[in-house]
């Protein structure tokens, strides 16, 4: 895929292939790790996991999957997104690469520039950092596997075309993003706790 000019923070070229040293983890669609109510719904999901940093502590292929499940819902009947968790340095040099602005950042949404005629469900790449996603649920008082959640849908909903660029559209969006988290049981993340 040609790279473009990104038009938003979460609009971008795809993202680099991972490093030799990553772990990747492929996961396969399934209706185990959605509710009942997501599964009737929801895409056929897939998932491909890249992991740049160690494993622990981090939520599992399953949640991630069930994640971007849920976002997508109805919005398309099949789904694929390559999802990679970083280190602070990679989210920054990504970033710095990408955006043009040189500090590590929760997620970075590139979405797929494919023709629709092709069929394929490539929605496009996320890359979460790990330590910037931990230090925010920490400074917020958040569950970190909560907001592990809210930043895998929000970053699935800039790949399906949606943004925040307006107070009309930031509006839009975190409602949007309320009810796809509370349909899989995480209360609202813009509440203060």
């Amino acid at each position: 895929m040609a790279p473009r000019k990104p038009a938003r923070k979460s609009a971008a070229p795809r993202a680099p292939a991972p490093a030799a040293t990553a772990t990747t983890v492929r996961a396969k669609p399934g209706p185990k790790a959605r509710p009942a109510a997501a599964r009737s719904r929801a895409a056929a999901v897939d998932v491909s996991l890249s992991l740049g940093v160690p494993a622990d502590g981090l939520p599992d292929e399953a949640a991630f999957r069930a994640w971007v499940a849920a976002a997508v819902g109805r919005q398309r009947r099949a789904a694929e997104v390559s999802l990679r968790i970083v280190d602070a340095a990679e989210a920054q040099a990504i970033n710095r690469q990408y955006r043009h602005r040189d500090y590590a950042t929760n997620v970075l949404s590139f979405p797929a520039d494919l023709p629709p005629d092709l069929g394929i469900p490539l929605i496009g790449d996320l890359v979460l950092c790990a330590p910037v996603i931990a230090a925010e649920a920490k400074a917020q008082g958040k569950p970190l596997f909560e907001h592990w959640a809210h930043l895998t849908v929000h970053g699935t909903l800039h790949l399906l075309g949606h943004d925040h660029e307006t107070p009309a559209e930031a509006r839009d969006m975190e409602a949007l993003e309320i009810q796809v988290l509370e349909s899989i049981g995480i209360q609202d993340p813009y509440q203060a706790r």
